[in-house]
């Protein structure tokens, strides 16, 4: 995949306060990452720095391989995790104007909002003013306005707030057509578990420090212990004696255990397998909230 944003050591401060430190990760073209950290860990900063609503003491924001330029984030799209919107303005004329905005004409304007209403099931509501609407619904009016002008990179705060699990997945199935048209899409999120099911690539973030940055795939190599799952048939209390083996839980035919450095796993499996058949066997991955937990300490 090719890169399209770049942060390379980005520093910001408020005050004496220091939120950003040397903060380094790369957007993808095509991919969606996932961007978390506790509250007040540095994402949104980062994000309004991304958007040029702040400024970078020091280090470099690029684009493409150049620069990032004002022209540069006409092509972006926001949504920040306090809402915009104009409360007394309609739905349709609010997402058009924003369209407008971003250079569009009137008609392709019109033709994405209502392509875009209908996506996210608020065409019954394009109507009525963004104060009538309740907050889940003006939660997908928020990301309506982000998309409407078919950005090169999307930048998501919070966008999964307030939506029921239905609206998740018809915001989601959005973001995804968006990545496979080669958009970078750079979202935070609280929800760890959705943010492991959706993402391809992950920056973790504490203190305004970036702990940890790659693709899911590569995060969770990085951070597997050396663990395994079986279950066989009968009770696995044999393992108790296997050497380098360590038991972390034992339910009858059902076990978890660490090997040690010089341990062989494939010794354990033809130990299990000389004793009958073996149900399941594998290493055991770490979720998301496991690698947070992990790199923030």
């Amino acid at each position: 995949m090719t890169t399209a944003l770049n942060l390379e050591a980005v520093n910001r401060s408020f005050g004496e306060r220091q939120v950003l430190k040397d903060v380094s990760f790369a957007v993808e073209s095509g991919r969606l990452t996932g961007f978390v950290g506790a509250n007040g860990a540095g994402k949104t900063t980062t994000m309004r720095i991304i958007l040029g609503v702040l400024a970078a003491e020091s280090g470099s924001v690029h684009w493409r391989g150049a620069p990032l330029t004002r022209a540069d984030r006409q092509r972006f799209g926001y949504m920040p995790e306090e809402r915009g919107l104009y409360p007394k303005m309609t739905v349709g004329e609010q997402i058009v104007y924003l369209g407008r905005l971003h250079g569009m004409s009137a008609a392709d304007a019109k033709r994405r909002t209502t392509t875009l209403l209908e996506r996210l099931e608020l065409a019954e509501r394009a109507g009525e003013t963004v104060e009538k609407l309740s907050l889940g619904n003006q939660q997908r009016a928020q990301i309506a306005a982000a998309l409407v002008h078919d950005p090169e990179l999307l930048v998501l705060d919070e966008p999964f707030s307030g939506l029921d699990p239905i609206a998740v997945e018809k915001v989601l199935a959005v973001l995804r057509e968006r990545a496979r048209s080669g958009a970078a899409v750079l979202f935070s999120s609280h929800q760890l578990e959705l943010v492991e099911r959706l993402c391809d690539n992950l920056v973790i973030i504490a203190d305004g420090t970036i702990r940890a940055a790659g693709s899911r795939t590569a995060l969770r190599e990085q951070y597997t212990l050396p663990r395994y799952r079986i279950e066989v048939d009968g009770d696995a209390g044999w393992l108790r004696d296997e050497p380098g083996v360590t038991l972390t839980e034992l339910d009858g035919a059902h076990a978890v255990f660490d090997l040690a450095p010089r341990a062989d796993d494939q010794a354990v499996l033809r130990s299990a397998l000389a004793r009958g058949p073996v149900r399941a066997f594998g290493p055991v991955r770490p979720s998301l909230a496991e690698i947070f937990r992990e790199v923030i300490r």
